[in-house]
């Protein structure tokens, strides 16, 4: 199927008339998670995606010729950027790596000129929050709502029965997969198959305005050194913190690159961005 740009309409933005509500509710509940993992650690840390899997320094190269509907904002010219990033799982407290739940990457992108947002004017980044799913599990506020709600009442306890949990959901999630389905819900809560997070592909998960049109954006491996860690397996027997270990140092010494995606809205294709190349790219440890 061909690749088409789809122009953006405020017809297709559907804003609910409790928004500010759910939105209000969403902060009350994220900070409840933040309160909870303080007081029992005495560290402040993010109320989702708490647990850091490694940190990248790397630049993004901006191909030339790219077709109008592709050459815009930050990849309207030509241009070589440092961006930095931090690959992530969704809970908001600090869990063994045997609770295998999806993942996420926050890129920033540094030296961004351009217009900006009203108090940012002094800044030079762009940042972009992916998860390595094309779509969010929860499809309205009010589900995500729903879900942090009750993820909430279980921040901070019972780590090994969430660890036992997970091997169960690890294990339905196979077999669902083996008949050619896939489930986030069970991913999301555990089951998420205990994979090399270097090999994922991430999504903004919804679209993002882009120049007069919208879609989502991506980062997939497509150096050898990255595409064969996709859905590669890693053993993190007797390792609760395993995940970073295994594999950022390969992807420093082989400079793995990756490649920056868009996906319209209106189909199931990507177009292929410039790539993400890493010839300076080091892992922060």
């Amino acid at each position: 199927m061909p690749t088409r740009a789809l122009p953006f309409d405020p017809v297709y933005e559907q804003i609910p008339d409790d928004e500010a509500e759910t939105t209000a509710e969403l902060a009350d509940t994220m900070r409840t998670i933040t309160e909870t993992t303080y007081a029992d650690s005495g560290h402040a840390i993010r109320s989702v995606h708490a647990k850091s899997h490694g940190l990248l320094l790397g630049e993004m190269q901006v191909a030339a010729g790219l077709p109008p509907e592709l050459a815009q904002g930050i990849f309207a010219q030509p241009v070589t950027l440092p961006v930095v990033l931090r690959l992530s799982t969704n809970p908001g407290d600090v869990l063994d790596d045997k609770v295998s739940t999806p993942r996420g990457l926050a890129l920033k992108i540094i030296g961004v000129d351009g217009d900006r947002l009203p108090g940012s004017e002094g800044d030079r980044t762009q940042d972009f929050v992916m998860i390595n799913a094309p779509a969010f599990t929860a499809s309205t506020p009010k589900k995500f709502l729903s879900n942090l709600k009750l993820l909430a009442k279980t921040t901070d306890k019972a780590p090994g029965a969430k660890k036992m949990l997970s091997a169960v959901l690890r294990g339905t999630e196979a077999v669902i997969e083996k008949l050619g389905g896939e489930s986030g819900t069970i991913k999301s809560l555990g089951g998420h198959p205990e994979t090399h997070i270097l090999g994922e592909t991430f999504y903004t998960a919804v679209p993002v305005l882009y120049g007069q049109y919208f879609g989502k954006l991506s980062v997939a491996p497509v150096s050898p050194e990255l595409t064969a860690l996709t859905d590669a397996p890693i053993d993190l027997k007797d390792n609760p913190d395993g995940r970073p270990a295994q594999g950022f140092s390969r992807a420093a010494a082989a400079n793995g690159k990756c490649a920056c995606n868009w996906r319209p809205t209106s189909t199931r294709c990507r177009s292929r961005m410039p790539p993400c190349s890493g010839p300076k790219t080091k892992a922060l440890t």
